[in-house]
C-alpha cells in the first residue's frame, strides 16, 4: 500500500491541500470504508474555520450557473473555494446522475477550487449523507469557502441547514406560483432569497412578493434576510449576492455563530449515534440468522416491514434483558 493510500497519507495529502487525496477520503466517505471514520477523527481539529455556505431552491432555477459565477467571484477576491455539488443518484451506478458539472469545467484547473458531485444515495433532504463530512475534508485542505449545492428536491431542501452557516435560497420568475415554490419551509431557513435569471419578465414582482412575506414573519429574529436579484447568465448582481453573505458571515461572528455550532454539533451526534446504533442492530441480526428470516417473510408477504422491524427489536429487548 502506497503512502497516498494509507490512512496517515491521506490525512497528511489532505492536510496539504492535495486534490487526489481530497478526491480519495470523500470517496471512501462516501463508501462508508473503514478508514473514512479514522481520518473524519484525525483531522477534525483542524476544521472550523471555513464558511459554508448552502445553495439551495427548485431546480431549474440556476443554481449551479449561480455556483459557478459565485465561485469565479470569489476566486477574484483571492478566497480558495471547495464545491460539493449534490445530484441525483444514478439508477444504474449508484453514482451521481450528472457526474462533474460541466458549467464548472473553467474552475477544474484552478488549484485552488475544488469540486466534488455526490450522488444523494437516497438520503432524504436533498442531501447526500456523507456531505458533512466532505465539507470537513474541505475546510481541514485550508478551503475559505466551501458551498453545497442541494439537489433541488422541493421541500425536502431544507434539510440545507444541518450543513451550512449561510443558506441562500435561489428562485426564479416565470417557474409557476414563485411564492408557492418557498411555502415548504424554506422561508424558514434562508438568510438570503436570491431571485435568479433577473432579466426575465416578473423578477421585480417575484422580488416584491418575496419582501412582502418576510415582512409577514412577525417572529423576531436577529438576523433579517436579504432579497437580491441575478442573473448568473450575465454575472448581475454576483458581487452584490457575496458581499451579502460576507454581511451575514459578520453578523454570525458576533455571537450567533457559537450557537449555531453548538445546534450543528448536536445534529451531527444524533445522526452518528442512529448510523451506529442501526448498523450495530442489523449486523446483530444478521449473525443471529434472524435477518434472513425476516427479509423472507416481508418478501412472501407473511409480514409487513413495519411489524417485522417491531418484532426483531422487540425479542432483541427481552434477550437483553431490558422491558
Amino acid at each position: 500500500m502506497t503512502k497516498a493510500t494509507t490512512v496517515q497519507g491521506l490525512v497528511q495529502g489532505v492536510l496539504h491541500g492535495e486534490k487526489r487525496a481530497i478526491a480519495k477520503t470523500i470517496s471512501k466517505i462516501e463508501n462508508n470504508e473503514p478508514e473514512a471514520q479514522k481520518i473524519i477523527s484525525l483531522i477534525y481539529p483542524k476544521t472550523g474555520k471555513a464558511h459554508i455556505i448552502g445553495i439551495t431552491g427548485p431546480a431549474g432555477v440556476g443554481k449551479s450557473s449561480l455556483v459557478e459565477k459565485l465561485a469565479k467571484e470569489l476566486r477574484n477576491r483571492q478566497k480558495t473555494v471547495g464545491i460539493v455539488a449534490v445530484d441525483p443518484t444514478s439508477p444504474f451506478t449508484g453514482g451521481a446522475f450528472l457526474g462533474d458539472r460541466v458549467r464548472m469545467q473553467d474552475l477544474s484547473t484552478d488549484e485552488d477550487v475544488y469540486i466534488r458531485s455526490m450522488a444523494t444515495r437516497n438520503s432524504p433532504g436533498g442531501l447526500a449523507r456523507a456531505t458533512k463530512d466532505a465539507t470537513h475534508v474541505l475546510d481541514a485542505a485550508g478551503k475559505d469557502v466551501i458551498i453545497v449545492e442541494t439537489v433541488g428536491a422541493g421541500q425536502s431542501e431544507v434539510e440545507v441547514v444541518k450543513v451550512a452557516q449561510t443558506v441562500v435560497v435561489v428562485l426564479a420568475p416565470g417557474l409557476g406560483d414563485d411564492i408557492q415554490a418557498i411555502k415548504a419551509g424554506q422561508m424558514e431557513i434562508g438568510d438570503i432569497f436570491v431571485v435568479n435569471k433577473a432579466d426575465r419578465e416578473n423578477a421585480d414582482k417575484a422580488e416584491s412578493d418575496i419582501k412582502t412575506m418576510l415582512e409577514m414573519d412577525v417572529e423576531e429574529k436577529g438576523w433579517k434576510p436579504l432579497v437580491l436579484k441575478t442573473s448568473a447568465l450575465t454575472g448581475e448582481g454576483i458581487g452584490e449576492l457575496l458581499e451579502a453573505i460576507e454581511e451575514h458571515s459578520a453578523y454570525l461572528k458576533k455571537g450567533a455563530l457559537e450557537r449555531q455550532r453548538r445546534a450543528s454539533a448536536e445534529i451531527e451526534l444524533i445522526e452518528a449515534l442512529k448510523q451506529k446504533i442501526t448498523e450495530s442492530i442489523i449486523q446483530d441480526l444478521r449473525q443471529r440468522g434472524e435477518w434472513v428470516r425476516a427479509t423472507e417473510k416481508i418478501s412472501t408477504r407473511e409480514v409487513d416491514p413495519y411489524s417485522a422491524a417491531d418484532n426483531l427489536l422487540s425479542r432483541r429487548l427481552q434477550k437483553s434483558g431490558k422491558p
